[in-house]
């Protein structure tokens, strides 16, 4: 591409080098063809004088005369004919001086196509890359912040209220044992959810930041599923749910890290129990196919807004009811879903209406790690 560019600059040059020596010697002939003329004519006057005698006899001073002539028509023709790349040249030049002053929102106008064309699009491009660069570093300076209140927040609500319990029970012998048993359950609950936090905590930054390595191997994800709402039936019988799982295959296997996808839909299941108490019911449907299975996860309570249905998988988002304290998770789980559903090359989406809660992943049955092609899934 350079030694193209580079070839077509010099081609360019030559081209008008060339003009203006034809310019130039057509204007040297058709001079040097006149003042003859007219020289002859004033000798055949009788007018002749000095300057006359001189260019009849061709003298040193009017060769010299003629060659500074020709000399000072090419350079002025050939500064015209370079006069527009010149002007395009200087606009780049401002163009980069602003960009260097900080104002990113300099554009150069792409005219033509040659080498300098070609630079004005790199600029600009280079631009709108620092401009995208800034906007990641302004949104990871939020996110950083962001996660600095929420840790904070959701770290200081369970630690004051362990303190707060040990205290007493460090403090004062005379609680009844009851009294005494009720507290030790309480910090452990609390105890529980911070170490749940801090787990999430660490797990998204791993998944985020590519340091999970992936082990892929085929497994049954309607015994995974069956396994998982098995494992969680305590936790829908204290919330007083029921659990049904639906699938057009009796069993199903697909390349995946088992793991991931363990932790991925028990993060969908934990989610419809928190938040589907109200409707008394999640369904898990799977529809096997052959090259894209597809599993959703319903529950009936909260309704999410549709204005918050696009943020529901944005690190640390909550919506607004679940940060009461029967609710309030780390805000991560969801987030943590979608990242695994992208690296195993899936698409994770939800919809919340009067009809229900419904979280649906689609994964690919032939997943291979070693593909460059992990496009999402339409």
């Amino acid at each position: 591409m350079k030694s193209d560019m580079s070839r077509r600059y010099r081609t360019r040059v030559l081209t008008n080098i060339v003009y203006s020596a034809i310019i130039s010697c057509l204007v040297e002939v058709f001079l040097v063809t006149n003042l003859t003329m007219i020289a002859r004519y004033l000798e055949g006057s009788g007018r002749l004088n000095l300057f006359v005698e001189a260019v009849l006899e061709n003298s040193v001073a009017v060769v010299l005369v003629y060659v500074i002539s020709g000399l000072l028509l090419f350079a002025v023709t050939f500064m015209i004919l370079q006069e527009p790349y010149i002007r395009y040249i200087s606009r780049i030049s401002d163009a980069v001086e602003s960009i260097s002053q900080g104002n990113l929102n300099t554009t150069v106008d792409v005219i033509g196509d040659d080498e300098f064309s070609g630079m004005a699009a790199n600029l600009n491009k280079m631009a709108e890359d620092i401009r995208n660069l800034m906007d990641k570093e302004r949104e990871s300076e939020r996110t950083k912040n962001e996660l600095i209140t929420n840790v904070a927040h959701d770290l200081r609500t369970p630690l004051t209220s362990i303190i707060g319990y040990l205290e007493l029970l460090a403090g004062n012998c005379t609680i009844a044992p009851e009294m005494q048993h009720k507290y030790i359950e309480i910090a452990y609950g609390k105890a529980r959810r911070l170490e749940k936090l801090i787990e999430d905590l660490f797990g998204f930054t791993k998944l985020n930041y590519g340091k999970i390595a992936m082990h892929v191997g085929q497994l049954d994800i309607v015994k995974l599923l069956s396994q998982l709402l098995e494992e969680a039936y305590p936790n829908f019988v204290e919330k007083g749910l029921s659990y049904d799982l639906q699938s057009n295959v009796p069993a199903k296997v697909i390349n995946a890290d088992g793991n991931l996808l363990a932790r991925l839909f028990d993060n969908l299941i934990g989610n419809a129990i928190k938040y589907g108490a109200d409707g008394k019911r999640v369904l898990v449907k799977v529809h096997g196919g052959e090259e894209i299975v597809t599993v959703s996860v319903t529950n009936y309570g909260y309704v999410i807004p549709p204005d918050e249905l696009p943020l529901i998988f944005n690190k640390f988002y909550r919506v607004e009811q679940s940060r009461s304290s029967s609710t309030g998770g780390t805000g991560l789980g969801l987030a943590i879903a979608k990242e695994i559903v992208d690296m195993h090359g899936g698409a994770i989406s939800v919809a919340s209406d009067l009809n229900g809660t419904v979280f649906t992943v689609k994964l690919k049955v032939h997943f291979d790690i070693n593909q460059e092609n992990f496009g999402t899934i339409s």
